[in-house]
């Protein structure tokens, strides 16, 4: 037992009831952040990934929030992490995650925070292997001397070493008499893969020797190997050990020789690149983990030695020169650095206790505290209590970190739509097909009483409507001065849009004393558009396959009234038909009854009455509330056009199901594209020319294949997303005739659209929800 304790830098406890392993930690700079502080990604059997970049916390904080990075959990076992360049065309560090029929590389990054609570942390596939025998450990290098990257080798429960060259599987071989598997390093100077078998020998294979040896997939076929023709797999050297290993280590400091250590059961042994002992050292105890680290004289080289009985121990070469206890018996020891501090010891136990520490040479000596008895006087804690209570009280009061709110908004946004269309029509690029395309300006206005930062005014109109522009962004706004900026709207596609509303969002920055970066917050409003914006007024028409009656309590109005910007007004004319022709549908026809009090809206499409049905009650009453009429009400008296309405929803089913065949049929086709490719890229990288047996052929006709599918999906997606416009306006013409003949309230049509109208874009739930329409169960 020793004397003196590592000191505790940083220390937590990883999770709850999940195991850990030496290859489940590992130290590096994984997120390329290039400050030169590494931190820790730990792994376990539970699935879980963390990284965490450890702070010292003050006395008595414990461990702060930040310190953890990110932690996800992913579906399988974590047998082992490593860093290294292991994607192509970059030498950043990306993070491997070796699962036990999986192999996935990850990208790790980090997103600048705009508030205290620090960066955001995410990881990124890269790319995965998907392997067919089960995973033991793994190791990585530049394989066969590459320069710039790092491959990865994986050695499988039944002994077979698998080799992928980054995003690519390059070739398997199998470890002659393999019975289980043992720990596996790659050696930079020799090139080579030093292992230990069940035979009790440290075995070293030449990468070449592995490359060009004859592969086989069972090892049957490496048993007749040994018979027929073929290069037989042989260890460039061999060194009989007689125990079994728990890791190893290949090290190569400056002022030292090259060395393979071997950690035993018993024993501590250096090797040379020959596989000859440099030195071995006995040990008296049952080792658990160990790291060489460092070299601090020539020719000699400190490693690291952790132990079942608690103990951290610094051997330099065969000399004990330092011991420690530790709370936990380590099975991953590591060397990182951070915050300026270099040689952390960071070491982690089987149940997830992670350690970052350092070596004092204060004693670790319990002394039993003098009692003292004295008697306690009542009326001191009091008052003490009452002045601590006043502390907290005060301490605990708001603080000016967040604006304080006003009675007033700190900043308005107003929306004003010109009464007439523009005078030169704004729109381009549009798939409209009509003579002229009509736009309108809208002008936006931005008042505040308070100087804000980062402004940010973003525009949004219902789909087939399109903007001149989107966004507008400003640095600063002073008080009282207000901005503003105006935009065209015109028709873009050749579909009539569900609803004539678009929306205005600012977001905006205000600075306090406390925080002056600024608190984010936002403010929106809402406007009209006008009708005139996507119909024309032409002649009337009598044909209609839909027709729809609405009756008033009020007298007739005369059309001229209602719509003046359709109706050129003249002396006492009385209008009762009038018709729209919708740029993009089909011409909506409005007859006013001249003996009773109905109105009649009809034409060839049921989704085209929607927008002219809405229209036409909101001005009927806002005509009304002009004329003070307070009790005008509008009603229909059925039968609700179910039919048409289900029409519409069998009609975006066929074009659902269609786009999922396509979409289907075309990853179909993309795995027989990539299967013909890597066919094509294995005979041409044979040394022995093959013939291609009409592969280019087939790959070029795949090739046109893909491009036909993919631009009949695109075709199928774009009639998709038309016929769910239709049908979102015909629903909402039915919800409108529903509180017309039910006579709702507004909250009650309010929970009538969110029930019926649960999505603002299409998707598979709009499919479900429309199919138990169709039928319920």
């Amino acid at each position: 037992m020793s004397l003196f304790k590592a000191r505790d830098w940083w220390s937590t406890t990883l999770g709850e009831n999940e195991e850990y392993d030496q290859g489940c930690l590992s130290v590096a700079d994984v997120d390329n952040s290039g400050s030169g502080q590494d931190k820790i990604i730990v792994g376990s059997y539970s699935g879980f990934l963390r990284i965490i970049s450890p702070h010292p916390a003050k006395a008595g904080d414990g461990v702060q929030a930040e310190d953890l990075l990110l932690e996800v959990q992913l579906r399988d076992p974590v047998l082992q992490v490593e860093v290294g360049k292991f994607v192509s065309g970059t030498e950043l560090l990306h993070l491997a995650v070796l699962h036990p029929k999986k192999l996935c590389v990850y990208s790790v990054s980090g997103t600048l925070g705009n508030v205290e609570h620090g960066n955001q942390y995410q990881i990124k596939l890269m790319y995965e292997h998907n392997l067919q025998r089960t995973a033991c450990n793994m190791t990585h290098g530049p394989f066969g001397g590459v320069k710039g990257r790092d491959l990865i080798c994986i050695q499988s429960m039944d002994g077979m070493l698998m080799f992928f060259e980054q995003e690519s599987y390059a070739f398997g071989r199998y470890l002659p008499g393999f019975l289980l598997p043992g720990p596996l390093r790659y050696s930079p100077k020799t090139d080579s893969f030093v292992t230990v078998s069940s035979c009790r020998q440290v075995e070293s294979y030449k990468y070449q020797v592995l490359a060009v040896a004859t592969d086989a997939d069972t090892k049957k076929e490496i048993e007749q190997q040994k018979i027929g023709s073929g290069k037989k797999l042989l260890a460039d050297w061999i060194l009989n050990i007689g125990e079994q290993a728990l890791d190893i280590s290949i090290v190569s400091f400056n002022h030292t020789a090259f060395s393979i250590f071997v950690l035993g059961e018993r024993n501590f042994f250096c090797l040379k690149e020959n596989g000859q002992i440099r030195f071995m050292k006995k040990l008296e105890y049952s080792p658990s983990c160990f790291l060489p680290y460092c070299s601090v004289s020539e020719g000699t080289i400190n490693s690291l030695v952790g132990n079942h009985n608690n103990m951290l121990l610094v051997y330099q070469d065969m000399t004990l020169r330092w011991a420690a206890q530790l709370p936990h018996i380590p099975v991953a020891v590591k060397v990182a650095n951070f915050q300026d501090m270099k040689g952390i010891i960071v070491t982690l136990s089987d149940c997830g206790h992670l350690q970052c520490s350092y070596f004092g040479t204060d004693p670790s000596l319990f002394q039993a505290p003098k009692v003292e008895s004295r008697d306690i006087n009542y009326e001191e804690l009091d008052t003490e209590m009452k002045e601590l209570q006043r502390i907290i009280k005060e301490a605990t009061k708001t603080q000016d970190i967040l604006p304080k709110i006003e009675k007033e908004d700190d900043l308005t946004l107003s929306a004003n739509v010109s009464p007439v269309l523009d005078a030169v029509s704004q729109a381009v690029d549009s798939a409209v097909e009509s003579e002229a395309v009509p736009s309108v300006t809208v002008k936006f206005s931005i008042r505040t009483r308070l100087h804000v930062q980062k402004t940010v005014l973003a525009i949004s109109v219902p789909p087939f409507l399109a903007l001149t522009q989107d966004q507008f962004i400003f640095h600063s706004i002073e008080p009282g001065v207000a901005k503003s900026v105006s935009v065209s709207v015109f028709l873009k596609g050749n579909c009539p849009p569900s609803d004539l509303e678009g929306s205005a969002v600012v977001s905006y920055n205000t600075p306090t004393e406390l925080n002056p970066e600024g608190v984010p917050r936002v403010a929106q409003c809402k406007f009209r558009l006008p009708l005139r914006l996507v119909c024309l007024p032409v002649p009337p028409s009598k044909a209609a396959n839909h027709k729809l009656t609405i009756d008033t309590n009020k007298p007739p109005v005369n059309l001229v009234n209602l719509f003046p910007d359709f109706i050129e007004r003249g002396d006492d004319d009385q209008v009762s038909v009038l018709g729209f022709q919708l740029l993009a549908g089909q011409k909506v026809t409005l007859l006013a009854s001249k003996t009773s009090q109905r109105y009649r809206i009809q034409s060839e499409k049921f989704e085209d009455l929607w927008l002219v049905t809405k229209e036409f009650i909101m001005r009927f009453e806002e005509y009304f509330l002009k004329q003070g009429v307070k009790d005008f009400t509008c009603s229909f008296s059925g039968p609700i056009p179910l039919q048409e309405f289900f029409e519409l929803i069998d009609q975006h089913f066929e074009f659902r199901m269609n786009t999922e065949k396509y979409e289907k049929l075309l990853s179909e086709r993309a795995v027989q594209f990539r299967a013909i490719q890597k066919l094509l890229l294995t005979r041409f990288k044979d040394k022995t020319p093959a013939p291609l047996h009409n592969l280019d052929t087939l790959l070029d006709g795949t090739y046109r294949q893909v491009l036909g599918i993919a631009d009949a999906a695109e075709e199928l997606q774009n009639n998709l997303f038309r016929a769910f416009i239709k049908l979102k306006a015909a629903t909402q013409l039915i919800i409108l005739l529903i509180g017309l003949w039910q006579k709702l309230s507004k909250d009650q049509i309010t929970f009538l659209e969110s029930t019926l109208l649960p999505l603002q874009q299409d998707g598979q739930e709009l499919v479900l929800f429309y199919t138990a329409m169709l039928w319920p169960t």
